[in-house]
């Protein structure tokens, strides 16, 4: 575990305020709208207390300067008249500045009106770090100090050498004292670095700002980091061990530099800020990929449940829409899948997807919607849903039980192979609703439709990768291989080529040593919903080469429509399937990374 060591190395100490240099800047402008222009630039550049070069100019702004302006900052436009434009002048003020620290009271006002004349005049506008006196006496000063932080107030109460007098220069030298006693306020509170400061100015506590160097030690490599708080055991603790949470899990392409900005500006979630503070340290797991960084934080919030991740409050929670196993087969949703020779789609992230999906095969096919068990031998009185056409009523012997099961299997097909007939049984019915400007009902069976086809894509994409009991890719990463093991649509195995290795030899090690997994139940994976789906977004990434397959990754034809096809289907378009129909077909060639 990382924990905060004694001291600070120089590299999480950051630029030390005494070694930086610093360009305080004011601008006087025709006002503070974005179409206005600037009239004056002052800014003082100084180091360690040193006032290093000075920079002052009127600019003329090729607009007439309004009176009230000119009564408040004394300029003229006859002052500006023959002054330089600001084409002439901006190139100077930004050699003047390179390099530094800009520093400014009310610091946005000035960067706007600066980044707008660098953009209108065709200059990149530099990547200055920017400190503002205003916001930086906010947080520092107290009420009983002063009533407000504009800069005259600020400048009585540090002492400056001059009286902001709304003229470019002199306010900018007003500032430069007002930000050494700022300074020097916060001197005594720990703050040492221009990233202290700029931390400090956001109100990170130094508490916080301490904790980075838990991240000194932390490896720049993709992985997995939990925040954990471990606490003495108490009176009764089994063994007398030190209790430890997992208050949050995570991930990064770069852990140390995503630890790093949890103690930093940057984090601004009240619940993090929370976790930070309750946390003694920070854990860290190297992944050789970034998909077996992202597989692992799934397992550890699963396993963990940290308190912390969103996650953990709103588990995995998925609903199915089953097909039950009996005489006269009905729909029912369930929140799992079970080894009972029943049917199962989905799966839905909420149940309403799941009922929008079982009135959609209600709409198109006269399937019994009872939840009694119906007998073949005994017949039973029909519902009103027979008398409206709605139910082929098995349930007086309207039906046989072959002429139901045929009815079963074409809701079965229209689920889990082909859409397409369940689309086309509600398109006249869709249309005349259309031409009756019926929108409302039309709307509501085209989202019922659109939750069959959505799922169905998902569905597919799981149920595939589950009924592969092996699957070898790779992926081109910099100069290696990235290379997965799946298995059952869980990742059983990682492993990495460099530029010297042999893929396939990396390959065969790493199916050696993958994990042995064992299939779940019908279309569920031997993983997690989420992680199947994490290991589906990469192996269809551009780039990916399957070295190996055992059984087939494959998707029904007509699976998945598109909206092409969808609005050809509800709106009862005629003639024969065409290549829009076709969606998703995931035979695939295994080809090893030197293949085509």
């Amino acid at each position: 575990m990382t924990t905060a060591p004694a001291q600070a190395s120089f590299d999480d100490l950051g630029t030390l305020l005494s070694d930086l240099t610093y360009v305080v800047v004011d601008l006087e402008t025709t006002g503070g709208a974005e179409s206005d222009r600037i009239t004056e630039i002052g800014a003082v550049k100084v180091r360690g207390g040193e006032v290093l070069g000075e920079f002052q100019t009127l600019v003329n702004p090729r607009t007439d300067v309004p009176p009230l302006i000119a009564v408040l900052t004394g300029i003229t436009n006859a002052m500006v008249a023959g002054a330089p434009t600001l084409r002439e002048v901006l190139p100077a003020f930004l050699a003047f500045a390179q390099g530094c620290v800009v520093v400014a009271h009310n610091a946005p006002f000035d960067t706007g009106f600066l980044r707008r004349a660098c953009e209108g005049l065709g200059y990149a506008y530099p990547r200055w770090p920017v400190l503002d006196t205003a916001t930086l006496a906010r947080v520092i000063l107290v009420r009983d100090e002063v009533p407000n932080c504009k800069l005259g107030t600020l400048a009585r109460h540090f002492r400056t050498a001059v009286t902001p007098n709304h003229r470019a220069l002199t306010d900018a030298q007003a500032t430069v004292d007002v930000l050494h006693g700022l300074m020097e306020r916060v001197g005594n509170l720990g703050v040492h670095t221009l990233e202290d400061l700029q931390e400090f100015s956001r109100q990170v506590s130094p508490q916080r700002r301490a904790r980075r160097t838990w991240a000194r030690d932390v490896p720049e490599v993709p992985g997995v980091y939990l925040f954990v708080a471990e606490h003495e055991a108490g009176t009764g603790t089994p063994g007398g061990e030190a209790q430890r949470h997992v208050l949050y899990v995570g991930k990064s392409k770069n852990l140390r530099a995503r630890v790093r900005t949890y103690f930093t500006a940057a984090e601004k979630r009240r619940r993090i800020d929370e976790m930070v503070r309750l946390a003694t340290g920070v854990e860290t797991i190297p992944c050789l990929t970034t998909l077996q960084a992202d597989v692992l934080e799934l397992r550890l919030i699963a396993a963990h449940a940290p308190r912390y991740n969103r996650r953990s409050k709103f588990p995995e929670r998925t609903s199915w829409v089953k097909i039950t196993d009996e005489a006269f087969p009905r729909l029912s949703i369930v929140t799992g899948v079970r080894d009972d020779g029943a049917t199962y789609f989905g799966p839905f992230p909420r149940r309403q997807a799941a009922e929008d999906v079982v009135l959609a095969v209600y709409d198109g096919f006269p399937l019994r919607q009872c939840t009694a068990r119906l007998s073949a031998t005994r017949p039973t009185a029909a519902c009103a849903l027979a008398g409206m056409r709605r139910c082929c009523a098995p349930c007086d012997g309207s039906v046989g039980r072959e002429e139901y099961a045929a009815l079963v299997e074409e809701v079965r097909s229209a689920l889990v192979s082909d859409p397409r007939p369940a689309v086309r049984a509600v398109s006249t019915r869709l249309t005349r609703l259309v031409a009756e400007h019926r929108f409302e009902e039309a709307e509501t069976i085209r989202r019922r439709l659109e939750a069959l086809t959505r799922t169905a894509r998902r569905f597919h994409r799981i149920a595939s990768l589950a009924a592969c009991p092996e699957i070898v890719a790779a992926r081109r990463e910099g100069d290696g291989w990235d290379i997965h093991v799946i298995r059952h649509g869980r990742l059983a195995a990682t492993g990495v080529a460099s530029r010297h290795e042999v893929p396939q030899a990396v390959a065969r090690s790493t199916v050696a040593t993958a994990e042995t997994v064992r299939p779940a139940s019908g279309p569920l994976p031997a993983a997690g919903i989420e992680e199947t789906e994490q290991i589906a977004d990469w192996l269809e990434q551009p780039g990916v080469r399957l070295m190996h397959i055992d059984g087939d990754w494959a998707w029904p034809l007509h699976a998945v429509l598109d909206h092409e096809s969808f609005v050809h289907h509800a709106l009862g378009g005629a003639g024969p399937v065409t290549s829009t129909d076709v969606v998703e077909d995931r035979r695939l060639e295994a080809v090893g990374p030197g293949g085509a």
